[in-house]
């Protein structure tokens, strides 16, 4: 009876990740995974040799047609390494991009004219209770102390002020639970949400729970927003959409030289999924 011994198996080694023949190391990787922050590990693992594969084809394209540059300094003080302005270089000489015309700019204002908008502001008051969530017996009894306060005001709304002096655990207490004007951000999301929904001098029906506790809100006046004047964001806009349009010409530029280039180890994302930055 022969016998035989089991051999262990081994998984095969990944291949090299080459561009042109130049292998990019795990080591250069592993440094540069630092600057590619990402929802797993492999991901930005991938995203790290991703760029240093781009980094290495514009380098060599660089060495090939001899460009070079002076470094430039950014808007933070931050300087240009040599390599770095001879890859810009690169990419500004074979990208043209012009500059977005006024039917352009004012054709965006025009779809996306919620993002020209003035915020909403509101003059408001409010009763705070507060509790916390992790106190169960204090957080019961701050919305019961809210569903009796809200009760009061049924029979009397003019007490409003009275009852914040007396109750509210905020330092508006002292100005009658006033809080001057709110605008977007300024408060918590679900506080912003029952203003949204109230009309001047309406006093909440229901407490409002936030993380400070239970609120009961009185809408005092409500300043709509307003459209910001197109002569006013021309530039922003204009600068958005120069940005967009470079970004979209820098990715082409960059899947095309990857694509007359002989990569190896690693698969290259069409141009939409190139992140040129």
């Amino acid at each position: 009876m022969s016998s035989c011994s089991a051999q262990p198996v081994t998984a095969a080694p990944k291949a090299p990740i080459k561009v042109n023949g130049a292998v990019i190391s795990r080591a250069m990787i592993s440094r540069e995974v630092q600057n590619h922050p990402a929802s797993s590990p492999a991901a930005a693992w991938k995203a790290a040799a991703l760029a240093l594969v781009i980094r290495e084809a514009l380098s060599q394209e660089v060495v090939r047609l001899g460009i070079e540059a002076e470094p430039m300094t950014d808007g933070e003080g931050r300087r240009e390494t040599e390599d770095e302005a001879r890859m810009r270089a690169l990419v500004e000489r074979d990208i043209s991009v012009p500059e977005p015309t006024g039917e352009e700019c004012w054709r965006y204002y025009e779809r996306n004219a919620g993002r020209f908008r003035s915020s909403d502001l509101y003059e408001a008051s409010h009763i705070l209770f507060a509790a916390r969530g992790d106190d169960a017996e204090s957080y019961e009894r701050a919305r019961q102390q809210a569903s009796a306060a809200i009760a009061e005001l049924v029979a009397a709304p003019g007490r409003f002020a009275e009852l914040a002096r007396l109750h509210s655990a905020c330092p508006s207490a002292e100005l009658g639970g006033n809080l001057g004007q709110i605008g977007r951000g300024q408060t918590t999301p679900l506080f912003e949400k029952a203003l949204a929904a109230m009309e001047p001098g309406m006093i909440g029906c229901e407490p409002v729970e936030t993380p400070y506790g239970f609120h009961i809100i009185r809408l005092d006046r409500a300043i709509a927003g307003r459209l910001l004047p197109f002569e006013l964001v021309r530039e922003r806009i204009a600068t958005y959409l120069g940005e967009a349009v470079l970004q979209r010409a820098q990715a082409q530029y960059i899947a095309r030289l990857l694509g007359s280039a002989r990569i190896e180890g690693i698969d290259v994302p069409s141009p939409g999924e190139l992140n040129v930055h």
